[in-house]
């Protein structure tokens, strides 16, 4: 079966032409078209507009074609072509496709030949195919028709049919549907057949774009086919009779929608942002704009170009960038960006499509933000040549004064922060300029104390700098440095000893009123006319005084040096110097007095108790000295036994070890457990020795056989443990707390009993009843008083609040009776007896008084009594004849009684 163009087909490539020449009105052609002979070369020849088309089309001529044809549509250009299988075929510059060598059938591939042309001025490119080989003499186009004006003689061979790929514009406005091309089979003469496509497009979805007349083979599109949403569809053409039976192998159609400029370009941004450094090179790249277009990229439909539309602002000049037409990359051209001046710039971009072309291609455009960044192109500059300042003496961390400086380059930048550095005038370095991080400000501040009598007045010199360093060719001018004056204030300094401490040495002992030193302190204000006065601030022993004019130092105590204030043989005192300015300033000193040692201090014996066994073995004890003074006032010492009692040495012997040690040991055989005391002289070695009599206790004990005494194991073992005792002492406690309740309890019933007594109604007194007062009398033999008597007359209660059913038996009787005088009320008198004495004297004259012969009670106890001692314990003169000596065997807490009760008169 093959592929058959109809007369009919003439007629629409005729109309196609005639299309085409409208179209070449809006679409101007290539310098070169494709001119193909369908039948022969007398038939038709037209141009193919390859702007928009693709010229890639498959077309058969007769198996005598023996050239393929590119002519040229009135441009002018020359064409080159090239053969894809250039070692089987060769093709002449007029488009004659040769042999390269002899070829069997067999050897030829299979594969389409491709056959490129390329415009030699414009190197834009067409290719066509030559998809079967018909003979060996020349290149015959694959069948696509029959041929109709052949040579009877030459044998047509049967071919499969074939259907190259079909372009179809998008976008097209109709009429539809529109037919792009008819099928047909070589078995439709004898039967009638039906035709069919299926796939997307067809009868998959997308469905119903393409239809196909069954009948007349005729397949068409039913609408406008968009490119940008398809870009080509594949389908498969069938070819059945009536049967359903297939009468032909399905054969590939493949319909490729040619692109159109139905796309404007669409910048990725809308805003473009970038950077570029002050006083940056022409050249300098700065950024990269996009921009992409939906059309075909390899057309001129989505090739773009930029361009820049606008500059704002226009200075130095309207041109400062230029723009890349192809990449979209901005770069200067011009020089002379200064931040200071212009710190943005904004650009409108376009970009265009048909490669720029103005009159057809489509274009948008973007903004483009170029900020021009800071570089450190303006030094610091002081806002005044001199700066002025003053600062009071011995101040420390003030600022005296503040340095201001301008700078053009952007704030809070390393280009604009300053940093200021003391070149002159300060060579101890008493200053430092700090930078104030939010105004910039240069501080100047004092970091050593300054001295009024040394300099009055500073010149400092001061450079400001940036933290980033000057671009390059930029230098720091002349106001970048100034002069700062500083003024120094003079104030009341404090005196000061020197030197401070001062150390003196003498020896102890030294006697009070001695003079020791003159202790004077120095004014630094030596332009102040000022007196100093001087007085003591310590002085822990009390031992000094100080001259409060002159600073003399004399003793009034005698200096010790074992004495307690004074550690490692040093005294200090200290002492308060303050001069008569306004207001007053004051200074201390401290004075080291170093004291010699003099041997006035007698060696004791150490330890001053020891434990010692009855027998002999091991009955030795080592001992020492202690002595106050240093050496050579102290060892090597001398022991010696004293000569009394005469027992000491009889009993006692001492011997020298070293000359610090001794040791004393029994000189007898046994010796009765007790308590010893044992004089030891001890001498020292100073110049003038000194000798002490120390007593060393001794306790000598029962010893077992590691020489340890037993004594305290006896009393332990007689004892109690530990648990017991505190066991005992917990039952005490509560005992008594017990009593303690017991006798509380006791006394509230007494008051109950009391309270009850008083209730007592007075017609039921008895006076022989015995009637209970918790009143004293004024003696043993005094039992039946009234003590009312005896209180001073201002504090005495009336009769009246007394309570009823207590009264006394000299009381007068409750009648009412006449009035008289009261007596006269001694207010306190100073003295006693003029107390009772006036006491008297108003129980003389008072008629209400008892009888004289009865007893008067008075607030004042007499100096005897006619009872006896209550202590009935004397422990000198009773049981004095008996032995109490057995109390030692009970152990060291008895053995105190035995010494107070069994000891000799002595």
């Amino acid at each position: 079966m093959n592929l058959l163009l109809s007369l009919e087909k003439l007629r629409i490539i005729k109309n196609l032409v005639d299309l085409l020449s409208v179209w070449l009105t809006v679409y101007p052609p290539s310098p070169l078209s494709l001119s193909i002979s369908l039948f022969s070369p007398q038939v038709i020849s037209y141009c193919w507009v390859i702007l928009n088309l693709n010229p890639s089309v498959s077309v058969s001529c007769s198996e005598f074609l023996d050239c393929v044809r590119f002519l040229d549509c009135g441009r002018g250009g020359l064409v080159r072509f090239e053969c894809s299988n250039p070692s089987d075929f060769r093709i002449e510059a007029n488009g004659v496709v040769y042999a390269a060598r002899s070829l069997q059938r067999s050897t030829i591939s299979v594969s389409p030949l491709l056959i490129k042309a390329s415009d030699t001025v414009t190197q834009q490119q067409w290719v066509t195919q030559v998809s079967r080989l018909i003979n060996f003499k020349q290149v015959a186009i694959s069948k696509l028709f029959p041929s109709r004006n052949m040579d009877s003689q030459v044998k047509r061979m049967k071919r499969d049919w074939v259907i190259p790929p079909i372009n179809v514009p998008e976008n097209s406005r109709g009429p539809f549907p529109q037919e792009l091309v008819r099928i047909r089979s070589d078995h439709d003469k004898n039967r009638s057949l039906r035709y069919s496509v299926t796939g997307p497009g067809a009868d998959q979805p997308p469905t119903g774009i393409f239809i196909i007349d069954p009948i007349s083979g005729e397949l068409s599109v039913n609408k406008p086919l968009d490119r940008e949403h398809i870009s080509n569809f594949h389908l498969r053409a069938h070819a059945v009779d009536l049967n359903g039976n297939q009468v032909e192998n399905p054969i590939d159609i493949v319909i490729n929608v040619i692109d159109m400029n139905d796309n404007r370009p669409e910048f990725t941004n809308q805003i473009w942002n970038g950077t570029v450094p002050e006083g940056s090179k022409p050249g300098t790249f700065v950024m990269t704009v996009t921009s992409v277009d939906k059309d075909d990229p390899k057309t001129a439909n989505g090739m773009l170009r930029y361009k820049i539309l606008s500059q704002t602002p226009e200075s130095p000049t309207s041109n400062m960038f230029t723009i890349n037409n192809k990449t979209g990359g901005i770069i200067t051209v011009a020089a002379g960006l200064d931040r200071e001046k212009v710190p943005q710039y904004t650009l409108i971009i376009q970009a265009t499509d048909m490669e720029g072309n103005p009159m057809y291609g489509l274009s948008n455009t973007a903004t483009a933000v170029i900020r021009v960044t800071d570089i450190n192109d303006n030094p610091p500059e002081f806002t005044a040549e001199t700066f002025f300042g003053e600062v009071p003496e011995n101040r420390v961390n003030v600022i005296v004064a503040n340095l201001t400086v301008t700078d053009k380059d952007q704030p809070n930048t390393p280009a604009w922060n300053a940093v200021y550095k003391i070149t002159g005038g300060d060579p101890t370095g008493r200053f430092s300029v700090p930078t104030d991080p939010i105004t910039n400000e240069g501080l100047v501040t004092v970091v050593k104390p300054i001295d009024y009598e040394f300099s009055r007045t500073y010149v400092l010199t001061v450079e400001a700098r940036n933290e980033a360093t000057l671009a390059r060719g930029i230098h720091s001018p002349r106001q970048s440095t100034a002069t700062v004056s500083i003024t120094v204030i003079d104030v009341n300094e404090s005196p000061y000893f020197e030197p401070n401490p001062k150390l003196i040495k003498l020896e102890e002992g030294m006697m009070p009123e001695s003079t020791l030193t003159t202790f004077t302190a120095q004014d630094p204000d030596r332009f102040m006319q000022q007196s100093i006065r001087y007085t003591k601030l310590s002085d822990p022993a009390n031992w000094l005084s100080i001259d409060p004019n002159t600073g003399r130092i004399t003793t009034i105590a005698i200096l010790d040096r074992e004495s307690p204030f004074v550690k490692n043989s040093l005294y200090n005192a200290t002492f308060l110097a303050s001069d008569s300015g306004v207001p007053p300033a004051s200074g201390t000193g401290t004075l080291q007095i170093y004291l010699l040692d003099i041997n006035d201090n007698a060696p004791k014996v150490f330890p001053q108790e020891a434990e010692i066994c009855e027998k002999p073995e091991p009955n030795a004890i080592n001992i020492t000295a202690l002595d106050g003074d240093l050496n050579p006032n102290a060892g090597p010492f001398a022991f010696e036994l004293a000569h009394r009692p005469s027992d000491v040495r009889r009993n006692w012997t001492i011997t020298r070890i070293s000359g610090d040690y001794a040791q004393v040991s029994l000189k007898i055989g046994f010796l009765e457990s007790g308590i010893y005391e044992i004089p030891i002289i001890i001498t020292d070695s100073g110049n003038l020795p000194m000798s002490n009599t120390s007593y060393l206790r001794i306790k000598v004990c029962q010893c077992d056989i590691n020489g340890d005494c037993t004594d305290q194991q006896h009393i332990m073992a007689a004892g109690l443990g530990t648990g017991a005792i505190i066991s005992i002492l917990l039952c005490i406690i509560i005992l008594l707390i017990l009593v303690l309740m017991f006798v509380v309890w006791m006394k509230r019933r007494d008051k109950e009993r009391q309270a009850k007594q008083l209730l007592i109604d007075p017609e039921d007194d008895v006076r022989d009843n015995i009637l209970k007062y918790d009143e004293e009398g004024g003696g043993e033999e005094d039992q039946d008083y009234d003590l009312s008597q005896l209180q001073q007359p201002d504090t005495m209660e009336p009769d009246a609040i007394k309570p009823v059913g207590i009264r006394r038996l000299d009381e007068r009787p409750l009648h009412p009776e006449p009035q008289y005088p009261m007596r006269s009320a001694a207010p306190h008198p100073g003295d006693i007896g003029d107390f009772i004495n006036e006491g008297l004297k108003a129980a003389d004259n008072d008629p209400t008084a008892p009888p004289y012969d009865s007893l008067l009670v008075f607030d004042y106890e007499g100096s005897g009594s006619t009872a006896g001692s209550l202590s009935s314990l004397n422990s000198s003169s009773s049981g004095g004849d008996q032995d109490y000596d057995y109390l030692n065997d009970w152990g060291p807490r008895f053995r105190k009684l035995a010494d107070m009760y069994g000891g000799s008169d002595d």
